[in-house]
């Protein structure tokens, strides 16, 4: 009677251990249409992972995703700052696009956001503010917002639920 126990139980637990990996796409382009690019995601929790963008020349942009939620901390955030001169109103990320709004404290409030900068082999940033639809759920809840690209268009993204 032990021994099935021990059959069935083995393999539930090697699933628990290994954790929920969710994936999902999305899509967006310029508010004229034009300029189309697709985008990828992974993430293994509901507060970070993986993301690619793919415009219609084929140049890839790769890089981290982040959902601010109360338990973020601006240290954990560091990859963001890359590219766009650090954090604050002269910074990439500070006061001269508004949407980041953290300081140096924890930041208190679970707002939904996701934040990502993602990259060009050579160098060149993409940043994406994003709007969750279902925050719980991450990206897999589906969301909207913006990217702009390192000449200044914007693209609108859209995250169906996956």
């Amino acid at each position: 009677m032990i021994r099935p126990t021990v059959k069935l139980g083995l393999p539930l637990l090697v699933v628990l251990a290994t954790g929920c990996t969710t994936m999902g796409t999305g899509f967006g382009s310029t508010a004229s249409g034009s300029n189309p690019v697709n985008f990828s995601w992974k993430s293994s929790d509901t507060v970070s992972g993986s993301m690619n963008a793919t415009l219609s020349n084929g140049k890839t942009f790769t890089g981290q995703f982040f959902q601010i939620t109360s338990d973020t901390t601006v240290d954990n955030l560091g990859p963001l700052w890359d590219g766009w001169g650090g954090y604050g109103p002269r910074g990439g990320f500070g006061g001269d696009w508004g949407f980041w709004d953290a300081g140096p404290e924890f930041i208190t409030h679970y707002s939904g956001k996701v934040v990502a900068n993602l990259a060009t082999p050579d160098g060149k940033h993409m940043r994406c503010t994003f709007q969750l639809v279902h925050p719980s759920d991450g990206m897999a809840g589906g969301g909207r917002g913006q990217c702009q690209l390192p000449q200044g268009k914007n693209i609108d993204a859209t995250f169906p639920t996956a």
